[in-house]
């Protein structure tokens, strides 16, 4: 058997459409992903990821592509502006310290014999016969 002409123009249309069907399926695939982001949603990470692996069944890719549209009402605050980040930050730590474990008796001893950095800072003295304070109890903010 010869190969001419027409079979290598042949073999050349079918590498073509081939090519042409996966650009389409991976352009199809990868729409509700780039939606999503595009929109500044915040769950794009995850509609991109159902959409390409909606590819098995039709309806995870349909659910991806109307989740890619749906309004939230989540604020994702990775996009806020760069002040806004530093005063939830800043927000965060107050918090933090407000709402930090007591420290044990031994922690308290060790951090009082340990030198101030400010030498006019009064110093503090625990002795083995102070009582320890009474338990604070939480208070829930409900």
């Amino acid at each position: 058997m010869k190969l001419d002409m027409w079979d290598y123009l042949t073999f050349l249309c079918f590498f073509v459409i081939g090519t042409g069907f996966l650009v389409t399926l991976v352009f199809v695939l990868g729409l509700p992903g780039r939606i999503a982001r595009a929109r500044k949603h915040p769950e794009a990470e995850a509609i991109d990821m159902m959409g390409w692996v909606g590819f098995l069944a039709v309806v995870p890719w349909i659910q991806a592509f109307v989740w890619a549209f749906k309004p939230t009402d989540v604020i994702d605050i990775r996009r806020f502006p760069k002040e806004e980040q530093a005063a939830l930050e800043q927000e965060a730590r107050e918090y933090a310290e407000a709402n930090a474990p007591r420290r044990s008796k031994k922690k308290l001893a060790t951090a009082a014999s340990a030198p101030s950095q400010d030498p006019s800072a009064p110093t503090a003295s625990v002795s083995s016969t102070d009582k320890p304070a009474a338990p604070v109890p939480d208070q829930d903010e409900n």
